[in-house]
């Protein structure tokens, strides 16, 4: 199971992208939302989630969550109480944690990624507190796979199906969407 959390203001394709991709490599992905079951992109995109965070526990299931980008939906994301406490149960049980854009800052200020390969949004670098910060679009250390933006979105939700599924299945699902 994968839980892929929104909050209001989240960027569109970096949170749609991996949730088509898993769902297409047949992983049960839930998405969250955070505050309330609609939640509103930052380009004013309104999405009906799955569940809500007070009904989405954290137990073995939990093999990965994926934490979009966006403003102010990192910020929302940061502050929620529910996101902290799954970044830290996954932390504690080594399970996924991806991340993308500007959503590394949360990682990099609870000092997750340091002495880590990491990327994240342009301009956000300094937040990743202690992290070697690597040119690539998607940077994967450990637990953690981060990722510049949108325009790797498919990138980064092929390296989640990778670690969820398999290189197999991420080769299989790259060649399926077309994407050289």
């Amino acid at each position: 199971m994968i839980y892929v959390f929104l909050a209001n203001g989240f960027e569109e394709t970096e949170a749609i992208a991996p949730i088509d991709l898993l769902r297409r490599s047949e992983k049960k992905v839930i998405t969250v939302g955070i505050g309330d079951n609609v939640i509103t992109s930052s380009h004013g995109v309104p999405v009906v989630t799955d569940t809500i965070a007070q009904e989405a526990p954290l137990t073995d299931e939990l093999e990965m969550i994926v934490l979009p980008g966006g403003m102010p939906g990192t910020l929302n994301l940061e502050k929620s109480e529910y996101v902290q406490a799954a970044i830290d149960f996954c932390v504690k049980n080594n399970k996924y944690i991806g991340a993308i854009c500007a959503a590394p800052s949360i990682l990099g200020h609870k000092g997750l990624l340091k002495g880590r390969k990491a990327v994240c949004y342009e301009g956000f670098e300094a937040q990743l507190e202690g992290a070697e910060i690597v040119s690539s679009g998607v940077a994967e250390d450990g637990i953690f796979i981060t990722a510049r933006g949108a325009g790797v979105a498919i990138d980064f939700g092929l390296k989640l199906v990778e670690k969820a599924v398999s290189k197999a299945e991420s080769d299989r699902q790259r060649r399926a969407i077309l994407c050289d």
